[in-house]
Protein backbone atom coordinates (compact mmCIF):
# COMPACT_ATOMS: atom_id res chain seq x y z
CA UNK A 1 0.00 0.00 0.00
CA UNK A 2 1.13 3.36 -0.45
CA UNK A 3 1.49 6.06 2.74
CA UNK A 4 -2.16 6.93 4.09
CA UNK A 5 -3.19 10.50 5.17
CA UNK A 6 -4.25 9.83 9.00
CA UNK A 7 -4.86 13.68 9.71
CA UNK A 8 -3.07 16.93 7.99
CA UNK A 9 0.66 16.75 8.19
CA UNK A 10 0.42 13.04 9.73
CA UNK A 11 0.32 9.98 7.80
CA UNK A 12 0.25 5.71 7.95
CA UNK A 13 3.34 3.93 6.79
CA UNK A 14 4.35 0.14 6.72
CA UNK A 15 2.83 -3.03 5.65
CA UNK A 16 -0.30 -4.91 5.67
CA UNK A 17 0.91 -8.72 6.05
CA UNK A 18 -2.05 -10.80 4.61
CA UNK A 19 -0.29 -14.03 4.67
CA UNK A 20 1.86 -14.38 8.08
CA UNK A 21 0.08 -17.10 9.66
CA UNK A 22 2.64 -17.58 12.77
CA UNK A 23 4.64 -14.71 15.25
CA UNK A 24 7.38 -15.42 17.21
CA UNK A 25 7.12 -19.03 16.23
CA UNK A 26 4.50 -19.71 18.76
CA UNK A 27 1.39 -17.36 17.92
CA UNK A 28 -1.24 -18.22 15.72
CA UNK A 29 -2.50 -15.71 13.30
CA UNK A 30 -5.18 -16.23 11.34
CA UNK A 31 -6.12 -12.46 10.14
CA UNK A 32 -2.35 -11.69 9.27
CA UNK A 33 -0.77 -8.58 10.86
CA UNK A 34 0.65 -5.63 9.98
CA UNK A 35 3.26 -3.37 10.85
CA UNK A 36 2.83 -0.02 11.17
CA UNK A 37 5.27 3.41 11.27
CA UNK A 38 3.57 7.07 11.14
CA UNK A 39 5.39 10.22 9.47
CA UNK A 40 4.25 13.57 11.54
CA UNK A 41 5.66 16.63 9.67
CA UNK A 42 5.99 19.74 11.46
CA UNK A 43 6.77 23.18 10.30
CA UNK A 44 10.89 22.79 10.69
CA UNK A 45 11.41 19.10 11.34
CA UNK A 46 10.13 15.47 10.45
CA UNK A 47 9.96 12.21 12.45
CA UNK A 48 9.27 8.85 11.31
CA UNK A 49 7.58 7.01 14.20
CA UNK A 50 8.46 3.03 13.86
CA UNK A 51 9.59 1.27 11.30
CA UNK A 52 8.74 -1.81 9.42
CA UNK A 53 9.74 -6.09 9.80
CA UNK A 54 12.21 -6.51 7.74
CA UNK A 55 10.43 -9.35 5.57
CA UNK A 56 8.42 -6.24 4.17
CA UNK A 57 11.27 -3.26 4.45
CA UNK A 58 11.25 -2.73 0.84
CA UNK A 59 7.31 -1.62 1.08
CA UNK A 60 8.34 0.45 3.69
CA UNK A 61 11.41 2.03 1.03
CA UNK A 62 9.17 2.89 -1.54
CA UNK A 63 6.96 4.99 0.56
CA UNK A 64 10.12 6.90 1.42
CA UNK A 65 11.06 7.40 -1.70
CA UNK A 66 9.52 11.16 -2.67
CA UNK A 67 10.20 11.79 1.28
CA UNK A 68 13.38 13.90 1.12
CA UNK A 69 13.53 14.80 4.90
CA UNK A 70 13.47 13.01 8.50
CA UNK A 71 15.01 14.64 11.25
CA UNK A 72 13.90 11.94 13.64
CA UNK A 73 13.68 8.06 13.79
CA UNK A 74 11.20 7.18 17.19
CA UNK A 75 11.52 3.92 18.58
CA UNK A 76 8.87 3.31 20.81
CA UNK A 77 9.91 -0.77 21.14
CA UNK A 78 13.31 -2.82 20.07
CA UNK A 79 11.51 -5.93 19.00
CA UNK A 80 12.66 -6.74 15.36
CA UNK A 81 9.45 -6.53 13.65
CA UNK A 82 9.37 -2.55 14.56
CA UNK A 83 12.54 -1.59 14.52
CA UNK A 84 14.35 -3.94 12.00
CA UNK A 85 14.21 -1.33 9.00
CA UNK A 86 16.39 1.47 11.35
CA UNK A 87 19.29 0.83 9.98
CA UNK A 88 18.46 0.95 6.60
CA UNK A 89 16.23 3.71 6.96
CA UNK A 90 19.12 5.81 9.01
CA UNK A 91 21.33 5.21 5.99
CA UNK A 92 19.12 6.92 3.96
CA UNK A 93 18.49 9.87 6.35
CA UNK A 94 22.43 10.58 6.97
CA UNK A 95 21.65 13.47 9.49
CA UNK A 96 18.27 11.86 10.77
CA UNK A 97 18.70 10.83 15.16
CA UNK A 98 17.25 7.88 16.65
CA UNK A 99 15.39 9.04 19.08
CA UNK A 100 13.91 5.95 22.17
CA UNK A 101 14.04 5.48 25.78
CA UNK A 102 17.70 5.34 27.16
CA UNK A 103 17.37 1.63 27.38
CA UNK A 104 15.66 0.98 24.18
CA UNK A 105 18.63 2.48 22.80
CA UNK A 106 20.99 -0.04 24.63
CA UNK A 107 18.77 -2.92 23.52
CA UNK A 108 18.85 -1.56 19.56
CA UNK A 109 22.60 -0.64 19.93
CA UNK A 110 23.06 -4.82 21.00
CA UNK A 111 20.82 -6.04 18.36
CA UNK A 112 22.03 -4.22 15.28
CA UNK A 113 24.95 -1.93 14.16
CA UNK A 114 23.87 1.76 15.04
CA UNK A 115 26.44 4.52 15.05
CA UNK A 116 26.67 6.08 18.57
CA UNK A 117 26.81 9.91 17.12
CA UNK A 118 23.08 8.92 15.96
CA UNK A 119 21.51 8.69 19.60
CA UNK A 120 19.20 10.47 20.84
CA UNK A 121 18.19 9.42 24.01
CA UNK A 122 14.88 10.87 25.81
CA UNK A 123 13.74 10.97 29.71
CA UNK A 124 10.28 10.29 30.83
CA UNK A 125 8.39 13.27 29.47
CA UNK A 126 10.52 14.67 27.42
CA UNK A 127 9.58 16.91 24.49
CA UNK A 128 10.52 17.56 20.60
CA UNK A 129 9.27 20.10 18.84
CA UNK A 130 8.61 19.73 15.09
CA UNK A 131 7.49 23.16 14.44
CA UNK A 132 4.31 23.60 15.53
CA UNK A 133 3.79 20.60 16.73
CA UNK A 134 4.69 18.59 19.75
CA UNK A 135 6.13 15.06 20.54
CA UNK A 136 6.37 14.46 24.55
CA UNK A 137 7.27 10.81 25.45
CA UNK A 138 6.21 8.77 28.22
CA UNK A 139 8.28 5.61 29.18
CA UNK A 140 5.97 2.69 30.10
CA UNK A 141 8.02 0.20 30.73
CA UNK A 142 6.26 -3.67 30.37
CA UNK A 143 4.22 -3.49 27.22
CA UNK A 144 5.70 -6.06 26.55
CA UNK A 145 9.74 -5.64 26.85
CA UNK A 146 11.20 -3.56 29.74
CA UNK A 147 12.19 -0.65 27.49
CA UNK A 148 8.94 0.84 25.55
CA UNK A 149 7.59 3.96 25.55
CA UNK A 150 4.65 6.13 23.45
CA UNK A 151 4.40 9.21 22.15
CA UNK A 152 1.88 11.80 22.58
CA UNK A 153 1.41 14.47 19.59
CA UNK A 154 0.07 16.91 21.86
CA UNK A 155 -1.64 19.65 19.48
CA UNK A 156 -3.37 16.88 17.66
CA UNK A 157 -4.18 14.78 20.68
CA UNK A 158 -2.63 11.47 18.92
CA UNK A 159 -1.26 8.96 20.73
CA UNK A 160 0.93 6.45 18.94
CA UNK A 161 1.22 3.66 21.49
CA UNK A 162 4.23 1.07 19.80
CA UNK A 163 2.60 -2.41 20.64
CA UNK A 164 0.22 -1.24 23.51
CA UNK A 165 -3.34 -1.83 22.14
CA UNK A 166 -2.64 -3.01 19.22
CA UNK A 167 -4.30 -6.34 17.12
CA UNK A 168 -2.69 -8.90 15.03
CA UNK A 169 -5.01 -8.31 12.32
CA UNK A 170 -4.50 -7.28 8.33
CA UNK A 171 -7.15 -4.94 6.87
CA UNK A 172 -6.90 -2.66 3.77
CA UNK A 173 -9.08 -0.30 6.79
CA UNK A 174 -7.15 2.25 8.15
CA UNK A 175 -9.21 2.68 11.57
CA UNK A 176 -10.86 0.26 13.89
CA UNK A 177 -14.53 -0.94 13.98
CA UNK A 178 -15.87 -3.28 16.44
CA UNK A 179 -15.03 -6.42 14.34
CA UNK A 180 -10.94 -5.65 15.72
CA UNK A 181 -12.13 -6.73 19.29
CA UNK A 182 -11.73 -10.28 19.54
CA UNK A 183 -8.45 -10.13 17.52
CA UNK A 184 -6.99 -7.14 20.06
CA UNK A 185 -8.44 -9.30 22.95
CA UNK A 186 -6.02 -12.26 21.51
CA UNK A 187 -2.93 -10.06 21.14
CA UNK A 188 -4.06 -8.63 24.64
CA UNK A 189 -4.20 -12.08 26.27
CA UNK A 190 -0.76 -14.15 24.45
CA UNK A 191 0.96 -10.69 24.88
CA UNK A 192 0.13 -7.87 27.08
CA UNK A 193 -1.63 -9.87 29.63
CA UNK A 194 1.34 -11.14 31.88
CA UNK A 195 2.00 -7.48 32.44
CA UNK A 196 -1.51 -6.68 33.58
CA UNK A 197 -0.76 -4.85 36.83
CA UNK A 198 1.37 -2.15 35.24
CA UNK A 199 -0.54 -1.66 32.13
CA UNK A 200 -3.54 -1.04 34.38
CA UNK A 201 -0.52 1.88 35.96
CA UNK A 202 -0.40 2.92 32.46
CA UNK A 203 -3.58 3.38 31.53
CA UNK A 204 -3.80 5.98 34.60
CA UNK A 205 -1.15 7.77 33.03
CA UNK A 206 -3.18 8.12 29.81
CA UNK A 207 -6.38 8.69 31.02
CA UNK A 208 -5.73 12.37 31.73
CA UNK A 209 -4.81 12.95 28.24
CA UNK A 210 -8.41 11.83 26.43
CA UNK A 211 -6.51 11.62 23.57
CA UNK A 212 -8.71 11.72 20.29
CA UNK A 213 -7.11 8.86 18.21
CA UNK A 214 -4.68 5.99 18.81
CA UNK A 215 -2.59 4.57 16.65
CA UNK A 216 -0.55 1.47 17.00
CA UNK A 217 1.95 -0.51 15.41
CA UNK A 218 0.09 -3.37 14.48
CA UNK A 219 -3.40 -3.28 13.25
CA UNK A 220 -5.43 -0.67 12.72
CA UNK A 221 -5.72 2.79 14.07
CA UNK A 222 -8.58 3.98 16.55
CA UNK A 223 -10.51 7.36 15.94
CA UNK A 224 -12.58 6.03 19.04
CA UNK A 225 -10.15 5.49 21.56
CA UNK A 226 -12.68 4.81 24.06
CA UNK A 227 -13.26 1.47 22.78
CA UNK A 228 -10.38 -0.12 22.87
CA UNK A 229 -9.56 2.07 26.29
CA UNK A 230 -12.30 0.76 28.30
CA UNK A 231 -11.91 -3.37 26.85
CA UNK A 232 -8.11 -2.54 28.48
CA UNK A 233 -9.62 -1.24 31.41
CA UNK A 234 -11.93 -4.56 32.10
CA UNK A 235 -9.29 -6.82 31.05
CA UNK A 236 -6.79 -5.61 33.18
CA UNK A 237 -9.36 -5.57 36.03
CA UNK A 238 -8.85 -7.47 39.25
CA UNK A 239 -12.20 -9.51 38.68
CA UNK A 240 -12.69 -12.41 36.21
CA UNK A 241 -16.17 -12.93 34.72
CA UNK A 242 -18.69 -15.97 35.59
CA UNK A 243 -16.91 -18.22 33.89
CA UNK A 244 -15.02 -21.62 33.55
CA UNK A 245 -12.67 -23.14 30.92
CA UNK A 246 -12.66 -27.06 30.44
CA UNK A 247 -9.22 -28.03 28.67
CA UNK A 248 -9.56 -31.84 28.43
CA UNK A 249 -8.50 -34.56 26.36
CA UNK A 250 -10.62 -37.91 26.17
CA UNK A 251 -8.60 -41.01 24.44
CA UNK A 252 -11.66 -43.70 24.63
CA UNK A 253 -14.91 -41.79 26.27
CA UNK A 254 -14.45 -41.99 29.97
CA UNK A 255 -13.02 -38.45 30.20
CA UNK A 256 -15.67 -36.70 27.67
CA UNK A 257 -18.58 -38.44 30.03
CA UNK A 258 -17.09 -36.28 32.75
CA UNK A 259 -16.62 -33.27 30.80
CA UNK A 260 -19.83 -33.30 29.05
CA UNK A 261 -21.99 -33.56 32.91
CA UNK A 262 -19.25 -31.01 34.11
CA UNK A 263 -20.16 -28.60 31.31
CA UNK A 264 -24.25 -29.45 31.21
CA UNK A 265 -24.13 -28.60 35.49
CA UNK A 266 -22.59 -25.61 34.86
CA UNK A 267 -24.65 -24.73 32.06
CA UNK A 268 -27.72 -25.35 34.11
CA UNK A 269 -26.29 -23.34 37.01
CA UNK A 270 -25.93 -20.39 34.76
CA UNK A 271 -22.34 -20.22 34.54
CA UNK A 272 -20.54 -19.25 31.83
CA UNK A 273 -18.50 -22.29 30.69
CA UNK A 274 -16.13 -23.53 27.26
CA UNK A 275 -14.69 -27.11 26.98
CA UNK A 276 -11.72 -27.50 24.57
CA UNK A 277 -11.03 -30.66 23.43
CA UNK A 278 -7.31 -30.02 22.74
CA UNK A 279 -6.95 -32.62 19.94
CA UNK A 280 -8.51 -29.67 17.91
CA UNK A 281 -8.34 -26.55 19.61
CA UNK A 282 -6.02 -24.14 19.13
CA UNK A 283 -4.46 -22.37 22.15
CA UNK A 284 -5.08 -19.37 20.99
CA UNK A 285 -8.51 -19.59 21.04
CA UNK A 286 -8.05 -20.84 24.61
CA UNK A 287 -5.94 -18.02 25.60
CA UNK A 288 -8.53 -15.09 24.78
CA UNK A 289 -11.03 -17.17 27.32
CA UNK A 290 -8.28 -16.85 29.85
CA UNK A 291 -8.43 -13.20 29.76
CA UNK A 292 -11.55 -13.20 32.34
CA UNK A 293 -12.37 -16.84 33.26
CA UNK A 294 -12.30 -17.49 37.55
CA UNK A 295 -12.00 -21.01 37.13
CA UNK A 296 -10.05 -23.68 34.67
CA UNK A 297 -10.93 -27.29 35.58
CA UNK A 298 -8.49 -29.65 33.45
CA UNK A 299 -9.90 -33.34 32.56
CA UNK A 300 -7.63 -36.27 31.58
CA UNK A 301 -6.94 -39.69 31.31
CA UNK A 302 -3.76 -40.91 33.21
CA UNK A 303 -1.34 -41.29 30.24
CA UNK A 304 1.99 -43.00 31.74
CA UNK A 305 1.35 -42.37 35.16
CA UNK A 306 0.56 -37.94 34.36
CA UNK A 307 -1.60 -36.18 32.15
CA UNK A 308 -2.36 -36.86 28.59
CA UNK A 309 0.58 -34.36 26.88
CA UNK A 310 -1.79 -32.10 25.20
CA UNK A 311 -2.44 -30.71 28.27
CA UNK A 312 0.97 -29.79 29.17
CA UNK A 313 1.32 -27.30 27.00
CA UNK A 314 -1.66 -25.13 28.25
CA UNK A 315 -0.80 -25.62 31.86
CA UNK A 316 2.82 -24.16 30.84
CA UNK A 317 0.75 -21.26 29.11
CA UNK A 318 -1.47 -20.44 31.72
CA UNK A 319 1.43 -20.29 34.09
CA UNK A 320 3.06 -17.80 31.90
CA UNK A 321 0.40 -15.53 30.67
CA UNK A 322 -0.38 -14.99 34.16
CA UNK A 323 -4.66 -14.36 34.32
CA UNK A 324 -6.57 -13.24 36.66
CA UNK A 325 -7.75 -16.92 37.71
CA UNK A 326 -9.15 -18.09 41.34
CA UNK A 327 -9.64 -21.50 41.20
CA UNK A 328 -8.64 -24.46 39.51
CA UNK A 329 -9.97 -28.22 39.19
CA UNK A 330 -9.35 -31.53 37.93
CA UNK A 331 -10.82 -34.40 36.57
CA UNK A 332 -9.10 -37.76 35.74
CA UNK A 333 -10.20 -41.34 33.89
CA UNK A 334 -7.54 -43.63 34.95
CA UNK A 335 -7.27 -47.60 34.97
CA UNK A 336 -4.43 -48.48 37.84
CA UNK A 337 -3.19 -45.55 39.16
CA UNK A 338 -1.88 -42.31 38.03
CA UNK A 339 -2.39 -38.07 38.96
CA UNK A 340 -2.78 -35.66 36.40
CA UNK A 341 -3.15 -32.97 39.23
CA UNK A 342 0.54 -32.94 41.23
CA UNK A 343 1.51 -33.08 37.37
CA UNK A 344 0.07 -30.03 36.09
CA UNK A 345 0.04 -28.15 39.71
CA UNK A 346 3.99 -28.41 39.71
CA UNK A 347 4.11 -26.31 36.04
CA UNK A 348 1.69 -23.30 37.36
CA UNK A 349 3.65 -22.23 40.28
CA UNK A 350 3.06 -18.34 39.14
CA UNK A 351 -1.16 -18.97 39.91
CA UNK A 352 -1.92 -17.60 43.09
CA UNK A 353 -5.44 -19.95 42.92
CA UNK A 354 -7.66 -22.25 44.88
CA UNK A 355 -7.38 -26.04 43.82
CA UNK A 356 -10.79 -27.41 44.00
CA UNK A 357 -11.83 -31.23 45.40
CA UNK A 358 -10.42 -33.26 42.29
CA UNK A 359 -12.64 -36.38 40.57
CA UNK A 360 -10.86 -39.02 40.15
CA UNK A 361 -12.27 -42.01 38.24
CA UNK A 362 -11.63 -45.80 37.53
CA UNK A 363 -12.46 -47.18 34.38
CA UNK A 364 -16.28 -46.30 33.02
CA UNK A 365 -18.18 -43.18 35.57
CA UNK A 366 -20.65 -44.89 37.37
CA UNK A 367 -23.18 -42.97 39.75
CA UNK A 368 -20.81 -42.28 42.35
CA UNK A 369 -18.45 -40.72 39.90
CA UNK A 370 -21.39 -38.48 38.20
CA UNK A 371 -22.03 -37.73 41.72
CA UNK A 372 -18.90 -36.38 42.08
CA UNK A 373 -18.81 -34.43 39.20
CA UNK A 374 -22.44 -32.46 40.43
CA UNK A 375 -20.07 -31.79 43.86
CA UNK A 376 -17.77 -30.39 41.57
CA UNK A 377 -20.38 -27.74 40.15
CA UNK A 378 -21.72 -27.39 43.34
CA UNK A 379 -18.39 -26.03 44.49
CA UNK A 380 -17.67 -23.80 41.62
CA UNK A 381 -21.14 -22.26 42.04
CA UNK A 382 -20.88 -21.73 45.48
CA UNK A 383 -17.31 -20.32 44.52
CA UNK A 384 -18.96 -18.21 41.70
CA UNK A 385 -21.61 -16.72 43.91
CA UNK A 386 -19.20 -13.66 44.61
CA UNK A 387 -18.33 -13.13 41.14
Amino acid sequence: MNRRPVANGIEWLGAVDWNRRLFDGLMPLPDGTSYNAWLIRGSDKVALLDTADPSTGHILLEQLADVPQVDYVISHHAEQDHSGMIPTVLAKYPDAKLVASPRCLTMLSDLMEILQDRLLPVKDNDTLDLGGRTLKFMHMPWVHWPETMVTWLEEDKILFTGDLFGSHLATSSLFADESVYEPAKRYYAEIMMPYRALIAKHLDKIAPLAPEMICTTHGPAYKNPGFILDAYKEWVSAEPKNKVLVPYVSMHGSTQILVDRLVAGLADRGIEVHPFDLTVTDLDKLSIQLVDAATVVFASPVFLNGPHPMLIPTAYIANALKPKLKYVGFMQSYSWGGKIMDSLTSLMPNLKVEVLTPVSVKGLPKADDLAAVDALVDEIAQRHESL
